[in-house]
């Protein structure tokens, strides 16, 4: 559902993404992980259409990521970093208004709207605006609109931090409940604990290039253990003035 072959970004001869190649078929959780500033995101915007690689190529749910944005666009959801949200539209309002986008009838949207409302516990704050929202809500409320076209593919960056226990253990097993029925997930996280619990597949970048794929019952150790082993190490540093009392 998800293939990479040398896919690459550099900017003024940098790289920032070094020839990634992968696949993942249908139905798999895999999480991205790294660093900040190890190309995840550049990475996911390529996937998504909104970067153009700077070598190698992509494809996703069988469209070339470079060739077709468009078509693209319409087989997948986008859980952005930043999410997107307008202050002084309610989570309702977001919902009809991404509908049309989509092609998807006033009627559809409305029926749509109300099953992910549910589905997300958002529909007893329906008509709350989002700058009111807490950052969780608003989270679940980017959610259901990446998912009310019923895509093939998510792409989700970072959609554990920052929220509540109940949250996310919502978004849990709504991913898993898609993933069962052959939706593709492709999360960056940096909450190891939730990853090692839903992730069938991982792969670990470090400045721009994989380190490690592979599926999660593939993996020789912990995934905490991998990820300090071979992303990046944890820094101890000796404050003996720290704590001391004089």
């Amino acid at each position: 559902m998800i293939e990479c072959t040398n896919l690459s970004k550099s900017y003024q001869a940098t790289p920032v993404v070094d020839s990634l190649t992968f696949s993942l078929p249908a139905g798999s959780i895999c999480a991205f992980l790294g660093p900040n500033g190890a190309g995840k995101s550049t990475t996911v915007k390529m996937l998504t259409g909104l970067l153009r690689p700077t070598s190698g190529c992509a494809t996703v749910a069988g469209l070339d990521v470079a060739s077709a944005p468009q078509m693209l666009k319409q087989q997948i959801g986008v859980l952005p970093e930043h999410l997107g949200l307008f202050d002084y539209l309610t989570v309702e309002e977001h919902l009809h208004m991404a509908g049309p986008v989509y092609g998807l009838s006033a009627s559809e949207t409305r029926r749509r709207s109300d099953d992910l409302l549910r589905a997300l516990a958002l529909e007893h704050g329906r008509e709350t605006f989002a700058d009111h929202c807490s950052h969780g809500m608003r989270k679940k409320t980017a959610l259901a609109m990446a998912l009310l076209h019923n895509p093939r593919v998510l792409f989700l960056d970072e959609p554990f931090e920052g929220i509540d226990p109940v949250t996310a253990k919502t978004i849990h097993d709504l991913l898993e409940r898609l993933a069962s029925r052959g939706v593709t997930v492709f999360f960056t996280s940096h909450i190891l604990s939730i990853v090692e619990r839903m992730a069938t597949h991982y792969i670990l970048i470090r400045r721009g290039r994989m380190v490690w794929s592979s599926k999660a019952e593939d993996l020789p150790s912990s995934i905490e253990e991998m990820y300090f082993e071979m992303v990046e190490a944890p820094r101890t540093e000796e404050l003996p003035w720290l704590g001391a009392t004089s």
